[in-house]
């Protein structure tokens, strides 16, 4: 079949690309659309890209395959090439993913095949028909082990790992002879040897793995995988990993296998997330992720049960001559072994981490809150979620036996301190679960809910009081703890919008606390300060804070609201924010949809009596239509039966 017409093959071959040839502006030309396909050039046995006209069936290409690394997939819809015959840059954009990839490995394969024309056909016909035994590790079999290792059907990849596995010198001879080319220089040996390693790490065998994997060999391995005919440059993993992945051991470890298992799991991470990352299928990345476990696991178990090892942890947290840097690293090592944790079965997590507790682990983590590096303590929030997640209730007795609550009050002050809005959130998720009452009942729940009422609500207020305008609020109003709180100009928005979230927790777990702690305070005026912000999703967070109040039902903070006037601000900001269709105007309406389809008379005829005059300007709004015409039907109502109370 020549190029001069399209071939009739099987309609899966032919795929839908886009030719590209780069000008001499470094642009890149549509040549048009078409299908390609893989075939013989005419009177040739050499092989060729052929792209035919969607449209007149007109050869758009026509490209011998070159036996040279010339080509390159990207991102997996575009093969791209320098064509010596055409001396200029060409390149294929298919529709399908699918494409791209069937026709790379026609090239890659055609490619193979041309290295190993001057084999003995017979030998390789002999071989692919039925793999009995592995030729001898030498340079010169190199070729025919890439071949078996890359070309092998299913049943073949079977019997190629037990012959591999059998020959109990295979790896150390394979990468005795991968030190031998990178020492003559041999490129083409070692591009034989990456594929060769690539092809044999992609067999996912688990003994296979246990072998490489191994210290002996592990290193010339990845050496082995720099030499990746397809990257321009050599790479440098052994220089990193010799030079800048350095592992520190904070305390000796007695037993050796530990820092085996350390030094192999950061490895084989290496390997998957960057090494070999864009040639992993999901079924090798799950195997190594399971390596990756299974070894924080053993590491894990080895060091619980290693009582002196844990004991000489936390005499050094708690030693004054241990130096700022070695404490640091401590810490982080302290996380790390909380984070590992989570790879033992669900029935050996808690016994660790009750264990952690009786060394005294919140003690050490309660200092690390009040360390001034920002990383420390994202180390001591990250370990202290760890045990939320574990048993809540092993943190809370600590806070209720805590002599003056520290932790609880440096919980707070971390929440209202900027240490980035990351950190922000877990200074929240651990109050919220620290206030839970759903999960959390009995006396270590009142306790820890009376502390905070008592000693932190203020603080939280006061922080937004701070961060508002002052001409609206008269410094008596404050709540006595304005000297532990950030000024205005430096209380960042988030942190402004946790505390909302945070009342808005409260006022749905403590309803009791409303009126006690709320209302007598003023804080529900203190919160709508908010509503000057400029930031709108501020206001919408105060707004969303009356909501949740409301949702209560409660006459009496109906009746406050009312006689108040407190939904007076959520108005004109409403009035103020226009027409603009925004995270506030939102907010608004959606509160005053929630007041009409609840029902609360006393608002509804409240908000049309006294705020009417500003919200006609709206009165286009379905919603707010809505609304007059519940007002209408709670004005007929008193009418109707005007002895009855709203």
């Amino acid at each position: 079949m020549g190029a001069q017409e399209k071939p009739q093959g099987n309609a899966n071959s032919m795929q839908r690309v886009k030719v590209y040839r780069l000008n001499d502006d470094g642009k890149w030309d549509d040549q048009g659309t078409g299908h390609v396909t893989v075939d013989y050039l005419e009177r040739s046995e050499e092989l060729a890209l052929f792209v035919f006209d969607e449209e007149d069936n007109e050869t758009l290409l026509s490209h011998r395959i070159s036996p040279d690394d010339i080509y390159r997939k990207q991102e997996d819809t575009i093969i791209s090439w320098r064509d010596s015959e055409y001396c200029t840059d060409l390149a294929l954009s298919f529709q399908e993913n699918t494409g791209c990839s069937y026709i790379w490995e026609h090239i890659c394969k055609v490619q193979g095949n041309m290295h190993f024309n001057s084999l003995n056909h017979e030998t390789f016909h002999t071989m692919n028909n039925e793999l009995r035994e592995l030729p001898a590790v030498e340079l010169s079999t190199l070729p025919i082990i890439l071949k078996i290792v890359t070309e092998s059907s299913l049943a073949d990849q079977m019997q190629l790992t037990e012959l591999i596995l059998n020959d109990q010198a295979f790896f150390q001879k394979l990468m005795d002879l991968f030190r031998i080319c990178e020492d003559l220089e041999n490129v083409d040996g070692l591009h034989m040897m990456f594929k060769i390693v690539k092809g044999i790490i992609m067999l996912n065998s688990p003994q296979v793995f246990e072998k490489i994997f191994g210290d002996e060999l592990i290193i010339d391995i990845i050496g082995s995988l720099e030499y990746d005919p397809f990257v321009p440059q050599v790479q440098q993993y052994r220089k990193f990993l010799k030079e800048q992945a350095v592992f520190k051991e904070v305390i000796p470890f007695k037993n050796p296998v530990v820092l085996s298992k350390i030094h192999q799991t950061y490895r084989v991470g290496y390997l998957k997330d960057v090494v070999l990352a864009r040639v992993f299928d999901e079924a090798t990345v799950a195997s190594l992720n399971s390596i990756i476990h299974s070894n924080n696991a053993i590491v894990i178990s080895l060091l619980k049960d290693d009582s002196t090892f844990i004991q000489e942890l936390f005499a050094r947290l708690r030693s004054p001559t241990t130096s700022a840097e070695s404490k640091k690293n401590l810490v982080y090592f302290l996380h790390e072994f909380c984070s590992l944790s989570k790879s033992l079965q669900m029935g050996q997590q808690l016994p660790i981490f009750r264990d952690l507790m009786n060394e005294g682990i919140v003690d050490i983590i309660t200092d690390a809150l009040q360390s001034e590096d920002k990383k420390i303590v994202l180390m001591g929030t990250d370990i202290l979620i760890l045990f939320l997640n574990q048993d809540p209730n092993l943190l809370r007795s600590y806070v209720v036996r805590q002599e003056e609550n520290l932790l609880l009050g440096l919980l707070v002050k971390g929440m209202i301190t900027d240490f980035g809005e990351d950190m922000h959130c877990q200074f929240l998720e651990i109050l919220r679960s620290l206030l839970d009452s759903v999960t959390f009942t009995g006396a270590q729940r009142d306790t820890i809910v009376e502390t905070f009422y008592e000693k932190h609500l203020g603080q939280l207020i006061d922080v937004i009081i701070l961060s508002c305008p002052h001409d609206e609020v008269s410094t008596g109003k404050l709540a006595g703890t304005a000297g532990r709180v950030e000024s205005q100009n430096s209380t960042k928005p988030e942190i402004l919008l946790n505390i909302c979230e945070l009342l808005c927790f409260c006022v749905v777990h403590h309803p009791y606390r409303i009126k006690c702690n709320f209302l007598l305070n003023n804080a529900i005026d203190k919160v709508l300060l908010l509503t000057q912000r400029r930031e709108k999703y501020l206001v919408a967070a105060a707004v969303r804070f009356v909501r949740t109040i409301l949702s209560r039902h409660d006459e009496h903070l109906i009746s406050h609201f009312v006689k108040y006037s407190l939904l007076k601000s959520i108005v004109d900001a409403f009035v103020a924010n226009g027409n603009r269709y925004n995270v506030l105007n939102s907010a608004v309406l959606e509160l005053f949809e929630y007041i009409r389809k609840e029902n609360l008379k006393l608002l509804v005829k409240h908000i049309v009596d006294s705020f009417w005059n500003q919200l006609v300007q709206f009165e286009h709004l379905p919603s707010l239509q809505s609304f007059k015409v519940k007002y209408k039907q709670v004005f007929q109502f008193l009418t109707s039966f005007p002895i009855l109370q709203l």
